[in-house]
Parts: structure tokens; sequence; C-alpha cells
């Protein structure tokens, strides 16, 4: 077991949550995946060894997950979410054809969060930037 899911376990555990295999099944399955998947796709890379597990099942333990901080939830406008447990600092590209997500990293836009605080008068608790285009695959296609 990966050391990023065991101390996930334990902070679980610490807050009171009843560790079940599915819940194990699930954030083991959040952390090795890359791919920013929906609620439907774990669904259904799961229930194979999971089937008597239904999709509100993976919807209830997602949102245990986002509320204990160990992952996140990406909306982007369409009509399901995508779920990332890598919380580092890092930023998404989006191919607008396939709708494939990307993980890329840059320095955080610390001047863009404070002059966002200067002019706003808010108090920045953070930010998310997306970049759009089209993945290779699709760029390739689309000739």
């Amino acid at each position: 077991m990966a050391a990023s899911v065991q101390l996930a376990l334990e902070q679980l555990k610490m807050n009171g949550v009843r560790m079940t295999p599915q819940r194990h099944a699930i954030l083991s399955y959040l952390m090795d995946s890359k791919s920013h998947p929906t609620a439907d796709e774990i669904y259904k890379a799961l229930s194979p060894a999971f089937p008597s597990m239904s999709v509100a099942t993976i919807y209830n333990n997602l949102r245990l997950f986002v509320e204990a901080g160990l992952v996140r939830e990406l909306t982007y406008g369409d009509d399901s979410s995508r779920f990332d447990a890598d919380l580092s600092d890092h930023y998404h590209a989006i191919c607008k054809s396939c709708g494939q997500i990307v993980d890329f990293g840059y320095p955080p836009l610390l001047e863009v969060e404070k002059a966002a605080s200067r002019e706003t008068g808010f108090t920045v608790q953070g930010h998310r930037m997306e970049i759009y285009g089209l993945c290779s695959s699709c760029n390739t296609t689309a000739r």
C-alpha cells in the first residue's frame, strides 16, 4: 500500500471514519489515477471486484473524501465532476474535444493572488487555473 494511501486512511480513522474495503479501494484508485476520474469511471473500474457496490456508494465516499480534504472535486461546467487526489499546487490543461485533463506544474501565481486581494479587498484562499485546447491526439485527428 502506498504511503499516501496509508496516511489518508489514518487521517480518516482519527476522524472516526470506519474503513471499509470499498472505501479503501475507492481511495486507492483515486490516489493511483492520473486521469481525474468521474464517479462513474471509478464505479466501472471497481465494480468487477465489488459487484455489490453501487454508484451511490461511490458518490457518498467521494463526498466524504472531499470534506476530509483528501480529494479535490473539479467542476468545469459539464455534467460530471472529476476528482483529483493530487493536492499539490498544480494546474490543469483540458482538451476541448475529448475532455482529457492533464496536470502540469508551474510556480504558484502568488502575485496574481496579491493583486486580487489588493483590488477587491478579498482575503484570497486560493485559485484555480485551467488551460483549454486540443490534446495531441485530438489535434492530430482534427487536421
